[in-house]
């Protein structure tokens, strides 16, 4: 299976956060976006809402001039994190009135973000969705695509 570099890159710094238990939603260092862009809130300047899609005018600026920040424009990771924080069950954007998940730290919470995060990159860069399990399933002529030896 084909990837990109950005795909490639963006995969492994989530799944390390993962398994690290350094994905927390509620920081901008630590999110989705936090850690696809090497643990840094710069991006949060983009948007006046945690969560929102709506550009604000440095967002505007940014993604006017074409900038790009680990392959990603300024509306990709906008969606990005609105996407993690959505399947994470916050009602958005992100307020302290708003309704959230009872544990940040839930392992299952967070991979629900992080399978519908995973999900949106593959379709940004065109490539079969790598958590897509059904293959192994897959039958060709009557014998199983993967099969147990």
């Amino acid at each position: 299976m084909k990837t990109t570099a950005r795909l490639e890159s963006a995969l492994k710094k989530l799944y390390t956060a993962f398994h690290n238990n350094t994905l927390n939603p509620e920081c901008c260092r630590q999110c989705a976006v936090g850690n696809i862009l090497n643990n840094m809130d710069f991006w949060k300047h983009l948007s006046d809402s945690h969560g929102g899609l709506e550009l604000n005018y440095v967002g505007k600026v940014h993604e006017t001039l074409g900038r790009k920040f680990n392959g990603y424009s300024p509306s990709e990771l906008l969606k990005i994190e609105h996407i993690f924080l959505d399947a994470c069950g916050y009602k958005l954007p992100l307020h302290y009135k708003n309704e959230k998940p009872k544990s940040l730290t839930d392992k299952d919470i967070l991979f629900n973000g992080l399978t519908a995060v995973i999900t949106y990159l593959c379709e940004l860069d065109e490539v079969d969705n790598v958590m897509a399990y059904t293959k192994l399933f897959e039958i060709e002529n009557d014998t199983p695509k993967y099969a147990l030896s």
